[in-house]
């Protein structure tokens, strides 16, 4: 296994491009044991009218169609926000062995706020968590967003 290296940065620029797209700037980018990038993406609920293609669901869909498997064992998840609950379950379907997150989200997370899905019971897998990677650029992402909206 290579040494740690963070991906967060490669997920900040998709989050960039989904804010320039008009999405909620969330960016995630999925990495093999060997520390190749196997996906990566922006979300894009809007521009595919899809409610489900957050960021995370549209890597681990491309990396599952590549792979030919629904499961990615020893695979790495960085992601600009902590992941809702449908892309927590979505992650714990996927056995991802590690998630990498930048900015906490009280209202909307399912890790460490709302239904804590890893911490269920029911859980099929639970992934190592590793939170406040990129937090400070994430965050400013997020919020920049969201008070350009709002003029």
């Amino acid at each position: 296994m290579s040494p740690f290296r963070s991906h967060m940065d490669i997920a900040l620029a998709e989050a960039e491009a989904a804010a320039l797209r008009g999405e909620v700037p969330v960016g995630a980018v999925l990495v093999d044991p060997a520390g190749q990038i196997v996906a990566r993406a922006g979300n894009r609920t809007r521009e595919l009218a899809d409610p489900t293609a957050h960021a995370e669901i549209l890597v681990i869909r491309s990396a599952c169609a590549a792979l030919g498997s629904e499961r990615l064992p020893g695979h790495d998840l960085y992601v600009t926000l902590e992941p809702c609950p449908m892309c927590a379950s979505a992650i714990s379907q996927a056995r991802i062995a590690r998630v990498y997150y930048g900015a906490s989200d009280p209202k909307s997370g399912g890790v460490a706020h709302g239904p804590r899905v890893f911490s269920h019971p029911q859980s099929h897998h639970i992934p190592e968590v590793y939170d406040g990677i990129g937090e400070g650029e994430a965050e400013r992402l997020l919020k920049d967003f969201f008070l350009a909206r709002r003029r």
